[in-house]
């Protein structure tokens, strides 16, 4: 396999060229909005605890003690080791503030106020602030002051309750879904504080309040609005939809999975045709999505049968050529050596000082005038202290010194 090409150095700037950005969030909403606006061209200054460093960095795989996941989640940023809990430290952010725009948080609601860091403190210093905070259940509510986990969103966004077969239990998914959606979101709703305090006469900042439930909540879909009109709960229903079929994996005969999807009613008829039972479409119940999914019994045999006769290789050509909707079931290997994922380059290479070339997820969207980029890696702990302190703030070698002999900074 020929490895996707190394990402070529970019001289245009990105959209948030100029833009200065703190990570003070850690696990892993708040990370992954920084990554984002980082990608797309904000200086992004991480800060992390002096000794114990970020947990992200004992999160997922590592390779000769090196976390692989904190190279793609912290590209882009540099590194400042901080404990914002000592006074002295809380007195170093609030000069680091001076000149920032953007303040991202994930500790629960009180923690910034108690340490001298609230709002109201904040906007005093630096009234253009954008300070992002990121919760489990957001700044106010009877469960503002639970620990807020993704898994926690997951569970009470409606998602585990559909997820999974109908007799088995509800489904957590193996990945950090609720953080990621959220993260997402919050690199939207950033940009959208920016967009106003910049039209803003007097450039006033705000506080986005973000909580890992609502993005979930939102992608989980409608629920709350057919229970609040028809008093229906949803149920699980494993791979099936209760919008449409046939909508479900199937095996094929050389053991791989494929996934087929018939939202469209043009494409669903496609695929009867295609297994060969036309007479199916002229039935009065396949006119409709959900009277589709009433027989969804039938449908996946037919579909299912027809699968189970051939090859991968040949299901998606075949269901290619009569365009018709199918997808293969990737595991990481596959997604690594798919002709398109490394012709648009979705993956990328980029050099990094401890694995030398290193693959990762390319930056999240293509931009013709102003194209994100991967400058760096996930830096050591502490890399960028005296650069940041020193060099720009203008602090005392010899306070670094002592602070760092305090374990205040790294």
């Amino acid at each position: 396999m020929t490895p996707p090409a190394p990402q070529a150095p970019d001289p245009a700037p990105g959209p948030l060229d100029g833009l200065r950005v703190i990570d003070a969030s850690t696990i892993l909403a708040g990370p992954l909005c920084a990554q984002l606006l980082g990608d797309f061209g904000a200086d992004v200054v991480k800060i992390e605890h002096p000794v114990a460093g970020d947990g992200m960095r004992g999160h997922g795989e590592s390779k000769n003690g090196v976390p692989l996941w904190w190279k793609e989640l912290s590209r882009n940023k540099r590194t400042v080791g901080l404990s914002l809990s000592d006074p002295r430290g809380a007195a170093l952010l609030r000069r680091m503030v001076r000149r920032a725009d953007v303040l991202i948080e994930n500790f629960r609601p009180g923690t910034l106020e108690r340490w001298g860091l609230g709002p109201d403190v904040l906007h005093e210093i630096n009234p253009g602030l954008v300070l992002v905070r990121i919760t489990g259940f957001g700044q106010s509510g009877p469960y503002a002051s639970r620990a807020g986990f993704g898994t926690l969103a997951e569970a009470m966004s409606g998602f585990a309750h559909l997820t999974g077969e109908p007799d088995g239990p509800p489904t957590l998914p193996a990945f950090g879904l609720a953080d990621t959606i959220c993260g997402i979101a919050a690199s939207s709703a950033t940009v959208m504080a920016l967009y106003h305090r910049d039209r803003d006469p007097h450039r006033r900042g705000q506080v986005v309040d973000m909580s890992l439930i609502e993005p979930i909540m939102a992608a989980v879909g409608p629920s709350p609005t057919v229970f609040d009109q028809l008093g229906t709960v949803g149920s699980r229903h494993g791979n099936r939809s209760t919008n449409n079929a046939p909508r479900n994996t199937y095996r094929t005969c050389d053991g791989h999975w494929v996934a087929v999807s018939t939202s469209a009613q043009r494409i669903a008829e496609r695929v009867l045709r295609l297994v060969g039972h036309p007479e199916i479409t002229e039935e009065e119940w396949f006119a409709t999505g959900q009277g589709r999914a009433a027989h969804a019994d039938l449908l996946d045999d037919l579909v299912g049968g027809w699968i189970a006769e051939r090859t991968r290789e040949k299901v998606i050509a075949e269901f290619t050529e009569a365009g018709a909707a199918v997808a293969p079931v990737y595991d990481a290997r596959d997604i690594v050596e798919d002709p398109h994922i490394r012709a648009t380059d979705m993956l990328v290479t980029v050099d990094d000082e401890d694995f030398g070339p290193l693959l990762m997820h390319n930056v999240m969207w293509r931009m013709s005038g102003t194209p994100g980029r991967i400058r760096f890696t996930g830096r050591a702990r502490g890399a960028d202290t005296d650069d940041i302190l020193v060099g720009e703030l203008g602090v005392d070698p010899r306070e670094i010194a002592e602070l760092r002999g305090d374990q205040v900074v790294s």
